[in-house]
């Protein structure tokens, strides 16, 4: 095996395995071939069958296993049909047979024809029913039904013998240029028109996807089973998917840990880069996941999202409360040290009291970064000073009773003013959590209905690509048929036009 990064699709890499060859009659095992060969069907995008010499019956007899490919790999493991022959054709690689050592001529009937008309015309069957058409027949058929897409390449012969011996030495400047022009040709059109492997749904796998891949059909083999493609699918989308999972979780844990400064002035601050996070998670995990039925991974992801969001709300919550109270005990220090001495229980004090209170709550409420928790945290303090306040004014002795009731009231007011701020900051940033959730959710929707929509997209242009080889294929029969009844009529009426004339001379010279 060979991976390299790929020649001309960037981002890809160049996924070269090379079987070991078939029919070596010392292996014992005559399964072990017909295991090797739906290994690299089930594997790979293109599969390259190579062979010597032409593409005759005995050529096509020894590519026999693909004839028991619907023995040995199925396609969906809850259907009663045993034959799923049909499906094959949507699932199976393209089909490369590459005819070394070529030395005939590229010609049909005496006209010239291209490789792939070649191979083509190699896959004609035959008319008829008995057991030696129906053989005949078999592997021709299997080739044309399964492999939609198909190509031929004919490589002459290297280089002479002698040179041959010492292949590993030769450059291209010692090789035949034909064959270097033929074997580019062959390279060219490997490197522009071999796919990414996909699974069902046009679902592209990288190289640890393949390795999974690899390991779930060996193990089924091994076991004695048949490898099944929807079996193969589960089990890799269950490894895939939960790795999808954790993949997007972590970009979300990163990003918001990148981004976010607790604690935000607002709850709408912290929403809107949660949004965005959320937008490129998601993304992130419908790009690295599939077949994820009924979306289980998918709301897995969500729900964890979810957690690690109402982590973050708590903690800014929580630094907003801190930062608060340190800024409280900042700008409320020189307030709380004339308390301590005294300051206040004088005639008076009560008003230079309220003032000081006044001021201090201003330069508070002017300074930043102590979050969206300032209303509530500031509504605490002044609940735990009103009790030195309620002192101070008793011991105002300027005051009559009536100006201790009205500024008693006041004080009410204003507190209860307080307590509603702070309820309404509650209230919306409960709103702002379960907004964000909605959100959330429905940004998960639509980007789900958009990778099902592209992936209906592709399903549909598969099959749209398999019906349309089908039908060029009729349309090549029908025209090489409509050829020969027409070389055919035209030889007839040769035949007869040199019979008439002939008849004409024999009367003249009667």
């Amino acid at each position: 095996m060979w991976c390299v990064p790929h020649p001309v699709k960037e981002g890809h890499t160049l996924v070269l395995v090379d079987t070991e060859g078939l029919g070596d009659v010392d292996k014992g095992d005559k399964t072990h071939d017909t295991w090797i060969f739906c290994l690299a069907v089930l594997l790979s995008s293109t599969l390259v069958y190579n062979s010597m010499g032409t593409i005759n019956n005995n050529a096509l007899e020894k590519l026999h296993y693909v004839t028991e490919l619907t023995k040995h790999i199925k396609v969906k493991s809850d259907s009663k049909d045993n034959d799923q022959s049909e499906d094959f054709a949507s699932i199976f690689p393209s089909f490369v047979w590459v005819v070394r050592d070529f030395t005939l001529t590229l010609e049909l009937d005496g006209h010239p024809i291209t490789a792939d008309q070649y191979l083509d015309s190699a896959l004609k069957v035959k008319e008829g029913a008995s057991p030696e058409v129906l053989q005949y027949n078999l592997p021709r058929t299997c080739l044309r039904d399964y492999f939609s897409a198909r190509k031929c390449f004919v490589l002459e012969r290297p280089a002479s013998a002698k040179k041959m011996k010492q292949m590993e030495l030769l450059t291209d400047a010692d090789l035949d240029p034909s064959f270097v022009e033929q074997a580019q040709d062959f390279c060219t059109y490997i490197f522009n028109n071999a796919e990414a492997k996909t699974m069902s749904g046009g679902f592209s796998l990288n190289g640890r996807m393949l390795g999974n891949l690899a390991e779930t059909y060996v193990e089924a083999i091994c076991s004695g089973q048949v490898p099944c493609l929807d079996n193969a699918v589960e089990s890799l989308a269950l490894i895939q998917n939960g790795r999808a999972v954790i993949e997007a979780l972590q970009f979300y844990q990163s990003a918001m840990s990148s981004i976010v400064e607790l604690p935000t002035e607002t709850q709408q601050e912290l929403s809107d880069i949660h949004a965005t996070v959320v937008k490129e998670t998601v993304e992130i995990f419908l790009n690295a996941s599939f077949n994820d039925r009924d979306h289980k991974h998918q709301q897995e992801l969500m729900d964890r999202v979810q957690k690690e969001y109402e982590e973050y709300c708590r903690r800014n919550v929580e630094e907003s409360r801190k930062m608060s109270k340190t800024i409280i005990s900042r700008v409320f220090a020189s307030v709380e040290t004339a308390v301590r001495e005294g300051f206040y229980m004088w005639p008076g004090g009560y008003a230079d009291f309220c003032g000081e209170l006044e001021k201090a709550t201003e330069q508070y409420k002017s300074e930043k970064g102590h979050g969206f928790m300032r209303e509530e945290v500031l509504k605490e303090y002044m609940d735990e000073i009103e009790v030195t306040g309620q002192s101070i004014l008793l011991a105002d002795l300027s005051l009559t009773e009536t100006q201790q009731r009205v500024e008693a009231e006041q004080r009410k007011t204003e507190e209860l003013e307080k307590n509603q701020r702070a309820l309404e900051e509650q209230n919306r940033i409960q709103q702002q959590q379960m907004e964000d959730q909605q959100r959330a959710h429905e940004e998960n929707l639509k980007q789900l209905k958009e990778k099902m929509e592209a992936e209906q997209r592709r399903a549909q242009e598969e099959r749209n690509q398999m019906l349309d080889a089908r039908l060029s294929e009729q349309r090549n029969e029908l025209q090489q048929d409509y050829s020969r009844r027409t070389e055919e009529m035209q030889r007839e009426i040769n035949h007869m036009t040199t019979q008439h004339h002939s008849s004409s001379n024999q009367c003249r010279i009667s």
